[in-house]
């Protein structure tokens, strides 16, 4: 069986945001940022702590019967639980209290007050939580976009997506791996939407998902203290390996007008590209009303137009008669 290249995230070490700045965010490639301080909550947040410090706020989770979930096919159900309960719950591997077996998996991603309009933010959300989580301030204030909880049971795994901002996955307790793949093999990894059909990357169906064995995987084991820098596009898939509290920083990289207003997780793609994936449904839709031979071709001719205006077609100065088609070209 082919199998999938494979490398390791880089790790730095003595990072700051001068060092960050200059030789790790421009170039667009994930890495392991470790020794950077993130507060007293290293110490501090264990399942004891964070009931007691969390209380009996309530909280949106995710709940399932198998460790592995998937947001395609929702084999999970969202519960409401007391915070204090919920990270208690999270913790053990057997629940005396559940809701559809005792060996079911929790996942936390916390969300703003009004779910509709406010993206997730640890000082408003969890104030008294909040204090001992130092942000790293590789951005500027400007940008921040959000401070998102993830807490999930040993062994639980999300699914793989993308995200449109940069972000800093923080992990505190407990460790996680990490898989990234690039967004230049976005086209072998099956996508619906931000999401990969491919559930289950270390044994992937290769009938239903052939090509997946074409895409690079990176991957990192994140231990408490670390930061992960995830660049935006880069697809990421999580496994935790112990029950792990993590928090995820999220800021705006792209002017304030890319970014859709109406969009508190902060994952709807930007402005511009929302309009462009709309004008491609239109012209496929315009598409279906010619015969199937012309519809091939001029698919075939759709298709040689994005792809000479890729990232990987201008690095090679790849060109195409088509490429140089434009409205005022008379035809031959």
């Amino acid at each position: 069986m082919e199998l999938q290249e494979k490398a390791a995230v880089p790790i730095f070490t003595e990072v700051d945001r001068d060092v960050f700045l200059r030789e790790i965010y421009p170039e667009r490639r994930p890495a392991v940022l470790r020794g950077v301080s993130l507060g007293p909550c290293l110490e501090k947040w264990t399942v004891e702590y964070l009931a007691r410090k969390g209380g009996d706020k309530e909280v949106k989770i995710h709940v399932s019967t198998v460790p592995q979930m998937d947001f395609l096919h929702k084999n999970f159900l969202y519960k409401t639980l007391p915070f204090s309960e919920f990270v208690k719950r999270a913790s053990e591997t057997k629940h005396a209290d559940f809701f559809l077996c005792e060996d079911e998996s929790y996942y936390l991603r916390s969300l703003g007050e009004d779910v509709r309009k406010e993206p997730a933010d640890l000082s408003k959300q969890f104030p008294d939580l909040a204090s001992d989580f130092h942000v790293p301030r590789f951005f500027e204030p400007d940008q921040f976009f959000s401070t998102v909880f993830r807490i999930s049971s040993c062994g639980l795994q999300l699914w793989t997506h993308y995200d449109v901002m940069d972000n800093l996955l923080a992990q505190v307790t407990g460790t996680k791996r990490v898989v990234l793949y690039s967004p230049q093999d976005a086209l072998h990894l099956y996508l619906s939407g931000d999401k990969s059909e491919v559930l289950d990357i270390d044994a992937p169906d290769l009938q239903r998902f052939p090509d997946f064995v074409k895409a690079k995987r990176y991957e990192c084991v994140l231990e408490p203290g670390d930061l992960l820098f995830i660049p935006a596009l880069w697809f990421h898939k999580t496994l935790a390996l112990q029950f792990g509290v993590g928090v995820n920083v999220f800021w705006r990289h792209l002017p304030p007008h890319s970014y859709d207003k109406k969009d508190p997780y902060g994952n709807k793609d930007p402005v511009a590209a929302a309009r462009a994936l709309q004008a491609l449904e239109r012209a496929l839709h315009a598409l279906d009303e010619l015969p199937e031979d012309y519809r091939d071709f001029y698919g075939r001719r759709m298709i040689q137009r994005i792809q000479t205006r890729t990232h990987l077609d201008s690095l090679s100065g790849t060109k195409t008669q088509d490429d140089s088609d434009s409205p005022t070209t008379k035809p031959g």
